[in-house]
């Protein structure tokens, strides 16, 4: 598949990128930094600035990309332009492109508010109101088919390919595993229009995708 990830500098976009290249896609990631960040054939790099406009945003994306992933942040620096409006610029440039599969890197609970009241997410209160509104226009105004991956607290260590989903707490990822599970819901019937919360647990990655 021809892949675009939005976001590949990232610590989940470099892992993401790098196990879409193992399994023989063909990956276009998008950064702002200069340099190549892989070195492959099946690697090319986009300087895509999601903070203009949505008609520029979609003259920049190939028509026959089969899929786009969502994994950039703002790091808390321009929450509104990167983590929400430009997510939303980046779905509507993928329906006018007529590009279908789109699938998003989250935090957990994005969208249920009921569970906002612990000090970890009031540090970071303004970060979980931009995820909440741009995963809610995914999810109820995109008409794309979407898989929204609600990570927790993304951790460097080594994965384990195991996974618990849809928890009632938030838990601990390793990245590889949150890059690993995006790479397992990208071609799965069972994850289509689906939103879960995912941390490190006792459950095969691609087992506990194809029973959501």
């Amino acid at each position: 598949m021809k892949i675009l990830v939005i976001g590949a500098s990232g610590r989940v976009g470099s892992q993401l990128v790098e196990q879409l290249l193992d399994d023989n896609h063909n990956v276009i990631g998008t950064t702002r930094e200069n340099e190549q960040l892989f070195d492959h054939n099946n690697y090319s790099q986009l300087d895509l600035d999601i903070t203009a406009g949505k008609d520029e945003i979609a003259q920049q994306i190939d028509a026959d990309i089969d899929a786009i992933y969502f994994v950039a942040g703002s790091g808390g620096k321009n929450i509104l332009e990167v983590d929400l409006h430009g997510a939303v610029k980046t779905m509507q440039a993928a329906k006018d492109k007529g590009i279908n599969r789109y699938i998003m890197l989250s935090t957990v609970f994005s969208l249920d508010t009921s569970k906002w009241d612990t000090p970890a997410i009031n540090e970071i209160k303004e970060y979980y109101i931009g995820k909440h509104y741009s995963d809610n226009w995914l999810v109820n105004d995109s008409k794309l088919d979407y898989t929204i991956v609600q990570a927790g607290a993304l951790k460097e260590r080594a994965g384990t390919g195991q996974v618990t989903l849809n928890s009632d707490s938030p838990g601990e990822n390793a990245i590889e595993d949150v890059a690993a599970t995006l790479v397992a819901v990208l071609e799965a019937k069972s994850a289509s229009k689906k939103v879960f919360n995912m941390q490190n647990g006792d459950t095969d990655i691609k087992e506990a995708v194809a029973n959501l």
